[in-house]
């Protein structure tokens, strides 16, 4: 006996990853609704080996369905996750909306998979961020052994992130790089992101830090510990998929580069490829279309007490939204919903 599952925004990149890890991961799908805003109604989406066409969010009766995978921004959560929870369907949600609620807890499966009894209070569960979601599977471990004081990361975040009209910004502005008279206009982003780097995702807040740095900040404090000290700096750059993370981490306890290395390959979630030669790390190209959280260069920092740096790759696509739901929706299965 399997599952009644819906997908929420089923139209957009991370609802179409969420139905194609639900096929691939072999979710206990008994029926399927795929749902999109009604200017996408009838577009037909690929679930595994079946097409299905989308049904209409705004007058979806969630009444009788399980799980409900939401991809579809804050204020559309806003609007439908309630419904959906009062209708005692419980909610795995995409967006930013739940995440800072204490009445929602905020799930990564290798790191804090029994807080999802949690989501009783409101029948909703929240997904992380997706720079936070690879950074903390690969902190948690070390964490476990040595206790993380203070983290100090640098993000190198794909356009993806910013959804389907960022990857063609950066499409479109490259190809005109080439064509004399051509040239694209900044418009989703606040500058050229065509061969360039830019120090900006989300909003300034009053500090000097931007939303997506706070984030980073708040969520690993709720998912992995409260008293770790935690500084970002988070940038775009112009790569279609996949995130990566310098992470400067200082340990209250002494910690090696080699226990480090085995600790992390013996990690959930975890795959470590570090090599010191050329080509013996990962870059974000190499990571799409992966499960895994790939960590390379571990190495001593000399220059603080029980320091270490890593580099941290993934799919944000996939680890860092729609894998990490649909892991949430496999850990309800096995320990509250247990149908599958």
């Amino acid at each position: 006996m399997g599952y009644k599952v819906v997908v929420a925004g089923a139209t957009g990149n991370v609802g179409r990853e969420m139905l194609n890890i639900l096929a691939e991961r072999q979710f206990p799908v008994d029926e399927l609704a795929a749902l999109a805003s009604r200017k996408s109604l009838g577009t037909e989406c690929s679930f595994g080996d079946k097409t299905v066409k989308t049904e209409d969010l705004d007058t979806f009766d969630f009444t009788g369905w399980d799980i409900a995978l939401f991809a579809v921004g804050s204020e559309a959560t806003k609007t439908y996750a309630p419904k959906a929870a009062k209708a005692g369907c419980i909610v795995i949600d995409n967006s930013s909306l739940y995440r800072y609620d204490p009445e929602v807890p905020l799930i990564v499966p290798e790191v804090n998979a029994e807080a999802i009894h949690g989501y009783a209070k409101k029948n909703i569960i929240a997904n992380p961020n997706c720079s936070t979601a690879q950074m903390v599977v690969a902190l948690k471990p070390l964490h476990d052994r040595a206790r993380i004081k203070r983290v100090v990361v640098s993000t190198y975040q794909s356009v993806s992130g910013g959804g389907k009209a960022a990857m063609d910004e950066l499409w479109n502005q490259t190809k005109g790089m080439y064509v004399p008279g051509q040239e694209v206009a900044p418009s989703k982003f606040t500058k050229q992101i065509a061969f360039n780097v830019i120090p900006h995702i989300d909003v300034f807040m009053d500090d000097g830090q931007t939303k997506e740095e706070w984030k980073m900040v708040a969520e690993t404090k709720k998912i992995v510990d409260p008293e770790i000290k935690l500084t970002a700096t988070c940038v775009r750059v112009p790569v279609f998929v996949g995130h990566a993370e310098a992470i400067n981490i200082e340990f209250e306890d002494d910690l090696d580069e080699d226990e480090a290395r085995e600790i992390l390959r013996e990690a959930p979630g975890i795959l470590v490829v570090d090599k010191r030669e050329d080509g013996g790390y990962v870059t974000p190209a190499e990571c799409v279309g992966d499960f895994a959280t790939f960590i390379s260069r571990i190495r001593q920092d000399p220059t603080i007490d029980n320091g270490l740096n890593i580099w941290c790759v993934s799919d944000n696509l996939r680890k860092g939204a729609a894998l990490n739901a649909v892991q949430i929706a496999e850990v309800l299965g096995q320990r509250v919903l247990k149908k599958g």
